[in-house]
């Protein structure tokens, strides 16, 4: 059965030198090492392949896909596929946003001329935001991109505006969302981060031409931080504070340029959640260091001292970056853990009972012994109102061997 191509005959086939003359070769060589071998040389083949042959289609081939370029109708993609194209891309190589948006607006300029359209490219943009965890900032400048150089701006509304409706139709299921499942929970969590990636980067211009942020995002976010709060659950405790390590800063300045006191408020929050919410150990030691955090003016110091001068009355950062200390079991224990402490003095007392029945203070005792000995009555002495003290009972946890 033919398969489309033209076998070669037989006698065409490159020829072997017969045994016999493999032999005489053999021979030859033997009798003479300076003898040169013979080299046998096969025939050319001649193609029989042409230019006006038909083509060829392997079997189960359909010809409408050919049919359709003939006819002129290219498979171009739809507005869809092209958006999440880039957006898929912008999520891989988040460092090409730069080089190609210039390029995406411009066709989106020559695609999007319908409210429809420009309602599904909000659409696909909020989706790729708020279902991909690594994408909400980048689909926040993205937003704020595309709200200054699309140039469509229907009845029914321009970009910046489609965006911060679809956002509302989240907004306003915000109490029923922070009470549902785990599923329900988890999509209203990657919203409340984008609408904070979007009050950070959405630009709004001003009559005279200055850049504000947009303020009905910040009333959200409050709305958004009560919600989250009234149902101190771990994971919506978990969202309240990455938000408001995202935002906090920020927030905090605008309120206080408006004479409000509502990052107090939320402070507080926090206080009474992290004493009469039933969350875990380790969402109330984050709760815990958020509001050493916020102490610190959210990090932002310009000169703090040296490690020797640094106290807590002079080094807002003083109380930051602390190491994290672990029981015998393995469960991490800070200065907020009265209970820890207690145990961990308990068992220091019952060493140091053992030490001293073999033990006799006198003027031999090495210098460094003595040391151990102060900081095991300093820890005896410890006071767990103070974090300073702590902090000190904490340093000398790590002098004493196990």
């Amino acid at each position: 059965m033919s398969d489309g191509f033209d076998r070669a005959p037989e006698q065409t086939r490159p020829l072997r030198a017969p045994p016999s003359s493999q032999d005489k070769i053999s021979q030859q060589n033997s009798e003479s090492a300076m003898a040169k071998p013979q080299v046998v040389v096969a025939p050319v083949l001649m193609s029989k392949l042409s230019a006006n042959a038909p083509e060829f289609y392997p079997s189960g081939y359909s010809s409408n896909y050919t049919e359709s370029y003939e006819d002129g109708c290219e498979d171009y993609p739809t507005l869809s596929e092209y958006v999440q194209d880039f957006l898929n891309h912008l999520t891989e190589q988040p460092g090409s946003f730069e080089t190609e948006i210039e390029q995406f607006a411009e066709t989106l300029n020559g695609w999007v001329t319908t409210d429809d359209a420009l309602q599904e490219l909000v659409e696909l943009i909020y989706q790729q935001a708020t279902s991909i965890p690594n994408f909400s900032y980048m689909g926040a400048r993205l937003c704020n991109y595309l709200s200054h150089h699309l140039t469509i701006s229907p009845q029914s509304g321009n970009f910046r505006q489609l965006l911060l409706q679809r956002c509302r139709t989240e907004y306003e299921v915000k109490d029923q969302a922070a009470k549902g499942d785990e599923v329900t929970r988890k999509r209203f969590h990657a919203f409340v981060l984008f609408l904070g990636e979007l009050y950070l980067n959405l630009e709004i211009k001003g009559t005279n031409g200055q850049v504000t942020r947009a303020d009905i995002l910040q009333v959200g976010l409050r709305e958004l931080l009560n919600a989250l709060f009234s149902n101190p659950m771990d994971d919506n405790l978990i969202c309240a504070v990455k938000l408001l390590k995202l935002t906090g800063s920020v927030l905090e300045d605008a309120w206080k340029e408006k004479g409000k006191t509502d990052m107090e408020e939320i402070i507080q929050r926090i206080e009474n959640v992290v004493l009469d919410a039933n969350c875990s150990r380790d969402v109330k030691q984050m709760l815990l260091k958020l509001v050493e955090l916020r102490s610190s003016n959210w990090g932002r110091v310009h000169a703090t001292s040296t490690y020797r001068e640094a106290t807590p009355e002079n080094d807002p950062n003083y109380f930051m970056n602390e190491p994290t200390f672990y029981t015998s079991d393995g469960v991490p224990f800070t200065a907020a853990d009265p209970d820890i402490w207690m145990i961990l003095m308990m068992r220091w007392t019952q060493r140091l009972k053992k030490l001293m029945k073999n033990f006799v203070w006198n003027q031999s005792v090495s210098e460094n012994s003595k040391v151990k000995f102060q900081h095991i009555s300093f820890i005896k002495q410890f006071r767990y109102g103070d974090l300073a003290e702590q902090r000190k009972a904490r340093k000398c946890v790590t002098l004493i061997p196990n």
